[in-house]
This record gives structure tokens, sequence and C-alpha cells, in this order.
């Protein structure tokens, strides 16, 4: 999990092609999905417990969710195109 964490950071930083930020943003949202999978299946999670197994499973995946849906929702042209988000949008910010 630190190891994706620190390549998508590295990808991040050091911007090496156009979609550099996009797939380090999806790298580490990977890496918290992927912490949240072995939070759950692992009897011993070492550094990955902070609180019960419940709580950490959830907020592991949900944020790891978020960051990768924003990586895909990012401008300019999104990979990922969801037409009630644009509505909401519009209707929220007359």
């Amino acid at each position: 999990m630190l190891g994706l964490t620190v390549l998508g950071l590295l990808v991040i930083g050091a911007d090496p092609f156009r979609e550099a930020p996009r797939i380090g943003a999806l790298l580490v949202g990977g890496a918290l999905l992927t912490g949240a999978v072995l939070r759950r299946v692992l009897p011993s999670a070492g550094m990955l417990a902070v609180r019960s197994r419940f709580t950490d499973v959830i907020t592991y995946g949900v944020l790891g969710s978020a960051i990768v849906l924003f990586a895909l929702k990012s401008q300019p042209s999104p990979w990922l195109e969801i037409p009630f988000l644009t509505e909401a949008v519009k209707f929220t910010v007359r």
C-alpha cells in the first residue's frame, strides 16, 4: 500500500507524460482500496489497523473510491461521464 502511494506521488510530482496527474491519483486511490481489502482479509493488519476493522475498511474504501472517481472525472477530457452530476452542478451553481 505504501509503495503504490509513493509511486503515485512520484508520477504526479515528476509529471513525465500528459496524463500523469490522473494516473498518479488512480494509483493513490488504488492503494487505499488495496488497503481496505487487506484490512478486511488479513487477521493481523499491522500499520493498517488504526481503529476497528469495520471503521478502517469503510474509511479506506470510501476515500479510495472518491479519489478514483475524482481522477476519472478530472478535466480536461474526463475518462468517465456521469450525466446526473452535470445536471446537479448546474442546478446548485446557477
